[in-house]
């Protein structure tokens, strides 16, 4: 049985680092490094997602659209760089902190609306960045294992092997993961050699043996008919061929650790914004060549069979080429660089989950506050790759729809994100441009989800898991003070010094016509419903609720005094009652005593009240206040006086 003190111990190693500002990894590094990294070491960080795909990308354009592989991946190729390429771009412009698209929307939309379609966007968000941990474990599995010295050996264990390597990924995270980046440079650098080399044999291979090509045009002729018909299908086929766009929405949230000017600023990091921009850039072209090439070769060289479930092409289909044409000795080096870039490209995918979630969720009341902390959510994270992993047997192919799913939904909220950012901004060009790839991207998605809707499937499972653990979570919490901290303006603190030295009793009361009558009104029936003596100070509360979505925030109170007699504490919060118990609390910290405040009761159903209250921050008032009081002071001789009469 583990002592109190093993335990303290382990509570404060799993909780280390929890704040609210400083959430994510992404975050706790750049404040380790204020001055980044020269942005193409950055980019490295976003290929081992993007440029890794190369792994599994060529098996799997071939298995959706065949022979028209080469075509769709030129149709892809385009939109990558006259689509996604200027819409994260200006993403980066207009969210230059990791951000990310989301947070774009997140200013686009207000109230629960806002909250509930960012929720949504976090389910895609989640589908994609664990699918990317589970399809690439799962896809160097595949390499591992059919490797020629080792299938006989590790052939029937595919899951085991898997779930290994999550673990190991989660392993590196709980111990800490600072120098991700040094890493990467080097893993990216040598797959990408390696890559070229594989390349060049394989149009080496195509040029010595020209009939390839012949017989390549000879298939699509007899199989499609005419070149238009051709391009007609490509365009038809290409958002099969999605994973390909990976990697944009983790460039932008790479951003922080990008080496900026050294007159950049928080607010305008110009430094930064350009550096993110040629690490976009770079990738797109360097990707978009390699997609080109190797589709044109993998479609050429290795027989169509060899791409199905069970083939030696599958899901692997750069490395068959290795083995093939460059030796057992350069194919288990391919295979072995391979394994391990796919492997720690789920890194840069664990890194955007926790660099979001913690971002989001606690800050809408929608998850615990160990949430914050990173190795909580990096086991959590696991035990749901674990899951997925055990789900889909470790299988690459079985899991190319939820992935593609969540990337095209994260690129097209991107689109339509700019496109709205370019209308406020006046840029008609702009606005078209971008209307016409957000209409593109709905296009491919909309495609995608027709033709693989078990990829929406496990994203609406994502997005139903994340709303029900939000709302159970706010549920729990709904009686916490919420308020981060309380400012009194100078005629506010007046009044409290004022009164310091006497009971101090407050009036709750719901701002009407605020004339003298109203004022004069609820001092009498609070005097005569609660006994207050005559010559007893008295002063008015009013609660003004901006946002109830939101869950937390510093409050600001301003005095007033109204027809020359009633003075009147006025805030503006997400909801009356947390705000009440924050002001009664803060002025007892104060002043040292325990101040009173006075309620009607409020008329109508408990349970529609509380409703009231949970979703739009008002409600039954009187007794939420006290309950918040309760659970902000454990100490009852210490809690302000609550009365409703």
């Amino acid at each position: 049985m583990a002592t109190p003190a093993r335990s303290s111990r382990l509570r404060a190693w799993m909780l280390e680092g929890l704040t609210a500002e400083n959430s994510s990894p992404a975050a706790k590094e750049a404040a380790a490094q204020p001055h980044g990294r020269p942005w193409w070491r950055v980019m490295c960080l976003t290929g081992l997602d993007y440029f890794s795909t190369l792994g599994y990308q060529p098996g799997i354009a071939a298995l959706a659209a065949g022979l028209l592989s080469p075509l769709a991946t030129i149709v892809l190729v385009l939109l990558t760089l006259f689509g996604a390429l200027p819409v994260y771009r200006r993403v980066a412009e207009e969210s230059p902190h990791g951000e990310g698209s989301i947070a774009m929307l997140e200013r686009l939309l207000t109230f629960w609306k806002g909250k509930l379609f960012v929720l949504t966007l976090l389910g895609f968000a989640a589908t994609d960045f664990l699918i990317t941990i589970t399809l690439s474990a799962a896809d160097a599995t595949a390499h591992l294992v059919e490797n020629p010295h080792l299938t006989s050996t590790l052939h029937g264990h595919e899951v085991l092997i898997t779930l290994i390597m999550i673990a190991l990924l989660g392993a590196v995270f709980l111990k800490g993961f600072s120098e991700a980046i040094g890493v990467a440079v080097v893993l990216v650098a040598t797959y990408l050699s390696l890559n070229v080399v594989v390349v060049a044999r394989g149009l080496w291979e195509v040029a010595a043996e020209p009939h390839v090509v012949t017989d390549w045009t000879e298939a699509l002729t007899a199989e499609h008919g005419n070149p238009l018909m051709m391009v007609a299908i490509a365009l038809i086929v290409f958002p099969k061929l999605a994973l390909g766009l990976s990697g944009f929405e983790t460039g932008v949230a790479v951003m922080p650790h990008v080496k900026g000017d050294p007159e950049d600023t928080e607010e305008k990091p110009a430094g930064r914004i350009r550096g993110a921009k040629k690490l976009l850039t770079t990738a797109a072209i360097i990707m978009s060549v390699f997609l080109i090439t190797s589709s044109f070769i993998t479609t050429l060289l290795i027989p169509p069979a060899q791409f199905q479930p069970g083939g030696e092409a599958n899901g692997r289909a750069l490395a068959y080429l290795a083995h093939e044409y460059l030796g057992s000795a350069f194919g288990t080096v391919y295979d072995i660089s391979t394994i391990l870039i796919l492997w720690f490209a789920g890194s840069s995918a664990m890194a955007g989950l926790l660099n979001l979630m913690p971002r989001y969720l606690p800050r809408y009341g929608m998850a615990p506050h160990w949430a914050r902390a990173l190795r909580p959510m990096v086991i959590v994270f696991t035990l749901v790759a674990f899951l997925v992993t055990w789900i889909f047997n470790a299988d690459v192919d079985a899991q190319g729809g939820a992935y593609a799913t969540g990337v095209l939904v994260l690129i097209t909220s991107a689109a339509v994100a700019v496109t709205i950012a370019a209308r406020r901004a006046g840029e008609r060009g702009w606005t078209i441009g971008f209307g016409v790839i957000s209409a593109v991207f709905i296009y491919t998605t909309a495609v995608n989800i027709v033709e693989r809707p078990d990829g929406v499937k496990i994203g609406a499972c994502f997005i139903a898991g994340i709303m029900a653990l939000s709302l159970l979570s706010r549920l729990a919490r709904v009686f916490e003070l919420r308020v981060t901290h309380v400012e009194f303006d100078d005629m506010a603190q007046r009044f409290i010094r004022d009164t310091a030295n006497r009971t101090i009793r407050f009036i709750a009361n719901e701002p009407d016509n605020r004339d003298r009558e109203e004022y004069r009104q609820k001092k009498e029936q609070i005097r005569a419903d609660n006994d207050i003596p005559a010559g007893d100070d008295v002063m008015f509360v009013e609660v003004t609720v901006l946002d109830a979505s939101e869950f937390e925030s510093g409050m600001r109170v301003r005095g007033e005094v109204l027809h020359d007699r009633y003075r009147v504490l006025t805030l503006e919060s997400s909801s009356i009652p947390n705000a009440l118990a924050a002001l009664l609390l803060h002025v007892r910290d104060e002043t040292g005593q325990r101040p009173h405040i006075y309620f009607e009761w409020t008329e109508g159903n408990p349970f529609a009240n509380f409703f009231r209250f949970f979703l739009f921050g008002q409600g039954e008032v009187a007794p939420v206040t006290r309950e918040v009081i309760r659970e902000a002071e454990p100490d009852r001789a210490r809690r302000p006086h609550v009365h409703a009469g």
